[in-house]
């Protein structure tokens, strides 16, 4: 099982990992100089990764200004928290702003909608 990590600083490194693969693909065109088409394509296929990562972090850097601030219960220090439940970014306790989640197994799939009205019936059953 993957260890699950804070929302944001995973698409950070999502972001991170497009300029890195767009410098490789630009790297990569250096070695078709001979073959100008080939090198044009793949230089232009570099710089389309290095625009896809700044739109990936001009989005979520709009993300986490409007991101819920909470302190971690765990490590006592600020993080911020996108949907119902998210990891800590710093000790990656799980947190969870629905007292309806408190004390049950950490999953993301509780950000989904679909999964809001089954757990609201689970919990009138109880």
């Amino acid at each position: 099982m993957k260890p699950y990590k804070n929302k944001i600083n995973r698409i950070r490194s999502f972001a991170l990992a497009l300029i890195f693969a767009g410098v490789v693909i630009m790297y990569i065109g250096i070695f078709f100089r001979k073959y100008e088409i080939v090198m044009l394509i793949f230089m232009f296929l570099g710089v389309l990764a290095i625009l896809g990562s700044t739109i990936v972090y001009a989005w979520i850097g709009s993300l986490s200004t409007r991101a819920v601030q909470i302190v971690c219960p765990s490590c006592g220090k600020q993080t911020k928290m996108l949907g119902r439940v998210d990891m800590c970014g710093h000790c990656r306790e799980p947190l969870t702003l629905d007292p309806s989640l408190e004390g049950k197994e950490f999953d993301e799939s509780y950000n989904r909608t679909k999964n809001k009205t089954v757990i609201a019936k689970e919990d009138s059953k109880e």
